[in-house]
Order: C-alpha cells, then sequence, then structure tokens
C-alpha cells in the first residue's frame, strides 16, 4: 500500500526539533517560521511540555468520553481564565474542521434554520465549505444540508445585501490565514455582532488558526471588543497534540447526545492543551507576540520589494507583486528557513512559535533583505 498524495511535499524529513528549529535526517538545521500551519505555538519539545504529556502518558493516554475526564475540566477552566471567556461551555473534539462542523450544527439546532453566509479567501477545514471558499467570486455551495453564500470580506454594502431573518449563522475568520493574512475590520465585526443579535443568526468566530495568542490577544476578534455566539479553536491549542474545541455562548442549552466524539478530549490531548496554557501564561507570551509582532512587521515594511505587510501579532502576511515560489525556494535552499504559502500566490506567511527568540527574527530579515536586494539588481 501507499500513501494517498495530495498534499505537495516539501524534500525535508524532519528527525528532531527544540525551540524554533528543526533538523532533518542529515542533521541539516531549519529556522521554522511556519509551525507547521501555526500549530507550534510554544516552539517545539518545550520542556514542561514535554513533562506533561510523558507524565500523562504513564498514566492514562485514553479513554472514551463514557467516563469522568478530570483533566476536561481543568483545561476549561485554564482556558475560560486565559481567554476571558468563562462563561463559554468548552466541548472537545480532534480538528478546526471538526470544530466548525459542530458549530455550524448548534447554530442550526438553535435556530432550525440553513443558510450561512460566509467570506471569500476563507478557510474553515478540508470540507466543501473551505474549497468553494477558495474561490475569488462570490459563489454558493451545498456544506451538508447548510446553504452557503460567500461575500467579500470587510463590504458592508453585500453584507447588509444579505443578512436577514433565513439566515442561520454567520462564519468568519478573525484573521484569514491561508486566504492570505486578510485581517477582518473591528467596524466590519462590530456590524456582523450587532445585525447577527437583530435577525437571531448565530455569529461563529473561527479562531483556528488566530486564536491562542498567536494575534496579540487570545482571540483576533478581541481586538473588536465583541461576544460571539460560538468560537472554534484547535491547531496551537495543543503544540503538535491533535485537539480542538467549540466554545458555546451561556444562551445554548446542553443535551445528552446533542455533539458527539470518540477521540475528543482524550488524557493525552488535554494534558497538552493544559501545558499549552501554562506556558503562555508563565511566559507571558500573548503580550510578547504582541510586541515582538508589532516590532517585526515594522523592520519589514523598511525592507525593497514588499507591496504590503499586513497582520496583528505573529500572524503576519508578507504580500509581494510577484508569485513567492522562487523566493520560498531560496530561503528553504539558501538559508535553511521554511515559511508558510496561501492561496494568494503572492503571499508568504510567518506563523512562528509565540516565543521565537529576536535573533532568530534578525536571521530571516537579513535572509529576505538579502535575496530581495539581488533580486532588485537583476531588474
Amino acid at each position: 500500500m501507499k500513501t494517498f498524495n495530495v498534499y505537495p511535499l516539501m524534500p525535508i524529513t524532519p528527525v528532531k526539533a527544540q525551540g524554533s528549529y528543526l533538523w532533518d535526517q542529515n542533521n541539516k538545521k531549519y529556522l521554522d517560521l511556519y509551525g507547521g500551519h501555526a500549530v507550534i505555538s510554544i516552539g517545539h519539545s518545550h520542556p514542561h511540555y514535554v513533562e506533561k504529556i510523558t507524565d500523562q502518558l504513564n498514566k492514562i493516554a485514553f479513554y472514551s468520553n463514557s467516563v469522568i475526564n478530570p483533566l476536561q475540566e481543568e483545561l476549561a477552566y485554564k482556558l475560560g481564565e486565559l481567554s476571558g471567556c468563562s462563561d463559554y461551555s468548552l466541548f472537545l473534539c480532534n480538528s478546526g474542521a471538526e470544530a466548525n462542523e459542530n458549530a455550524l450544527k448548534l447554530a442550526s439546532f438553535h435556530n432550525g434554520r440553513k443558510k450561512v453566509i460566509a467570506f471569500d479567501k476563507s478557510f474553515h477545514g478540508r470540507t466543501s465549505l473551505a474549497v468553494a471558499a477558495t474561490n475569488d467570486k462570490s459563489i454558493q455551495a451545498k456544506v451538508n444540508e447548510h446553504e452557503v453564500i460567500f461575500l467579500p470580506l470587510n463590504n458592508s454594502e453585500a453584507f447588509l445585501d444579505h443578512i436577514n431573518d433565513t439566515v442561520c449563522a454567520v462564519i468568519i475568520e478573525g484573521i484569514q490565514g491561508v486566504g492570505g493574512i486578510n485581517v477582518a475590520t473591528s467596524e466590519f465585526l462590530n456590524l456582523l455582532r450587532k445585525k447577527c443579535h437583530e435577525y437571531g443568526a448565530v455569529l461563529i468566530l473561527d479562531e483556528v488558526q488566530s486564536g491562542y495568542g498567536r494575534s496579540g490577544k487570545f482571540f483576533a476578534h478581541q481586538y473588536a471588543n465583541i461576544n460571539p455566539d460560538i468560537i472554534t479553536i484547535a491547531k496551537g491549542m495543543g503544540n503538535g497534540f491533535p485537539v480542538a474545541g467549540t466554545l458555546i455562548a451561556p444562551h445554548f442549552e446542553s443535551k445528552h447526545g446533542l455533539l458527539g466524539t470518540t477521540f475528543g478530549g482524550n488524557h493525552l490531548a488535554c494534558a497538552a492543551s493544559i501545558a499549552v496554557l501554562d506556558v503562555i501564561k508563565n511566559e507571558d507570551l500573548i503580550e510578547r507576540a504582541s510586541d515582538v509582532g508589532d516590532k517585526w512587521m515594522k523592520d519589514l515594511s523598511t525592507l525593497p520589494g514588499i507591496k504590503e505587510v499586513r497582520g496583528k501579532g505573529l500572524m503576519i502576511g508578507l504580500e509581494f507583486e510577484f508569485p513567492i515560489a522562487d523566493l520560498k525556494n531560496s530561503l528553504t535552499n539558501e538559508f535553511n528557513i521554511l515559511v508558510g504559502t496561501a492561496s494568494n500566490k503572492n503571499v508568504i506567511r510567518l506563523l512562528p512559535a509565540l516565543n521565537i527568540k529576536q535573533e532568530d527574527i534578525n536571521i530571516f530579515n537579513h535572509a529576505l533583505e538579502h535575496i530581495l536586494s539581488n533580486q532588485l539588481k537583476t531588474v
């Protein structure tokens, strides 16, 4: 049997990792500024993280949700305390796609409707919803039983034309990740909050990539000072361990059998997630992401050849006037630096660990400046 080939792969086989670095099978060292789609939030092999997972593995790694698991309660408490969402309830699952599917189910159960508004270039997991959203034009798709319409991000007029009392939910990323680090404005998010309340629609904030301190706040939507009805989380939540969650506002009523999962909230997943929260709190990584990210974006904006620097905290997009495939290859092959791409082929995504060191940021800046300066010389 062979694997089903659906991913373009970098020619790298990591065999160990520490902090912001990876080593391949030839002991070649790479600076990791991508963290596997923003998954590595506290750095590879953080000692507290390794200790907590190892300790839990020696006790019990997994049992289904048919038994009491005190780690779920500890996780929910610490998550509520650090995020400022202590009045929400937490449903644990395994991936961002699953968290968003649960969010849509809850929304539909809540108001009995099927129509969903999402936004161009959004990405809500490996579903038909995400595939449809990569189109530049507003389109419609069927996702399970939901009718989904895609609108331009931050376009108030288009949104007002479509929001009404037939809409089940509005789902939006605080900052679009795969779409190219496009930031939802505070004004737009406040409009969504107001109109969803007015028409009885459920406002879902997808914080799968932009959550867990990456934006310089625990959730990116907190820049707008709004309270969504549902928040979805994953990626940086487990620092590489598969775990996700759906945060549910108190006006939703829970019932036995409403949602279900076999592996969600298992003992190891909870131990990993608690360790991440511990490190984020103890090392002040949210405030650090804000300070370090602001300085980094200002420094990057002075480099030649960059069309736009955008994002918040340590969720940064660099847009160029040209496709970045060759630039990315130069960073990887000549400078041993790993970065991310986006559905916009002119955008590089920077999604490093929240405790990245300034000297590592300087290494990237110097490498990028060197490549761009050489390109300008040949023009």
